[in-house]
């Protein structure tokens, strides 16, 4: 049979098919499979065609019940520099609550409620038009100091299980605009493994002394004591002038293994979302460009360790080929030490306590943004 005649026939009794009960559909079906030879799936499919054929449904889309707060969560998500939905959410009535002590923002009881409720998928979902994406990789500078490896451990990132603050990875951050070349400016990033908490300083060039003299600088400015560092096999941080210090200071000193980032996965990570999105790539090499990096380094620091929440790891499963990760809820430096018990003084903590309620993230964020420009102009 041709297929214009099998058409045919379905078309005949198409209109007795679609008004049928079940038990006479069925006998249909069998009758036009008997004559046409045609699978069952198919004749359904061909019956139902014509159904098919007709308008379309007018679908409109559904206001959203959050719509009317996408202005004040804009500005939220831009305060807490574009941070993704699962970091912000649980930070968004928190920083709500000191975006309103600073009047940089006013909402009504209505609109706090939506925004104190609002979902990390619902937020990724809203901000999905504004989140613009980039990509952008500098070099890595790090050249391996062969001396003294012998007397510093080895640690790798599956040891870093540490249980109080005071234990810090170390890294240089080099400013050299692509080209490694010449002398440029270095910026010196300290992550306690605990809390995140981050201390900056920098350097010119990357001597041993130099390094040395950020360490030190960096860690005055921590709330607590430096109990052990960590470092890549640089030889800015391979040698005597370090090994003594961190013996004198009773700290102890570590190294990754070569060519394996992830034993210095905090630090690296603090490298991107601290240093590179705030300064960027460009090349600095003047001492006029470092007493301005040194202006906004405290600035960054305030910003980063009391409205940056961060996301830990609480476990890892693997089933086979499939691995499951589950993570803490997001954290700030700060209260991730606030919350531990017992892990730093209380004068410390309430000494936290006083510039957090001092600080106001967006006039941190202005100054940070001016100081930058000012930067970028001296390298153009």
């Amino acid at each position: 049979m041709s297929t214009s005649t099998a058409r045919e026939i379905v078309r005949r009794k198409r209109k007795e098919y679609l008004k049928s009960a079940k038990a006479e559909k069925k006998r249909i079906l069998d009758e036009v499979q008997e004559l046409t030879g045609y699978h069952r799936k198919s004749l359904v499919r061909l019956f139902l065609e014509e159904a098919r054929t007709g308008k379309p449904p007018i679908r409109r889309a559904r206001v959203s019940k959050y719509e009317p707060i996408l202005p004040h969560l804009k500005l939220l998500w831009a305060t807490s520099f574009y941070a993704c939905g699962k970091r912000l959410a649980p930070f968004l009535p928190e920083l709500l609550t000191v975006m309103k002590r600073c009047r940089e923002i006013q909402t009504t009881p209505s609109e706090k409620k939506l925004l104190v409720s609002i979902s990390a998928a619902t937020i990724d979902r809203m901000l999905e038009p504004d989140r613009a994406a980039m990509s952008v990789k500098g070099r890595s500078l790090t050249k391996p100091g062969t001396l003294l490896k012998s007397k510093i451990a080895v640690r790798t990132f599956a040891q870093w299980d540490e249980k109080e603050p005071g234990f810090f990875e170390l890294d240089l951050v080099g400013h050299c605009g692509g080209s490694g070349s010449g002398e440029f400016l270095y910026t010196l990033n300290m992550t306690d493994v605990f809390s995140g908490w981050t201390a900056l300083s920098g350097t010119k060039g990357r001597g041993e002394r130099g390094t040395l003299s950020a360490i030190k600088s960096a860690s005055s400015q921590l709330p607590f004591a430096v109990k052990g560092i960590d470092s890549d096999n640089g030889s800015e941080f391979i040698n005597y002038h370090l090994l003594k210090y961190s013996q004198d200071e009773k700290i102890t000193f570590t190294r990754g293994r070569e060519y394996k980032k992830n034993d210095q996965c905090h630090v690296e990570q603090k490298n991107w979302s601290v240093v590179r999105q705030f300064i960027g790539y460009r090349r600095f090499e003047t001492d006029e460009q470092l007493a301005i990096l040194k202006q906004v380094y405290p600035l960054m620091m305030a910003y980063h360790n009391y409205f940056s929440p961060m996301m830990r790891l609480a476990e890892k499963e693997r089933y086979g080929s499939k691995v499951t990760k589950r993570y803490e809820k997001a954290m700030t430096p700060y209260q991730k030490l606030i919350t531990s018990n017992g892990r730093i003084s209380k004068q410390a903590k309430e000494s936290l306590r006083q510039e957090y309620k001092s600080a106001n993230p967006a006039e941190l964020l202005r100054r940070i943004w001016a100081l930058l420009r000012r930067l970028e102009d001296m390298s153009a």
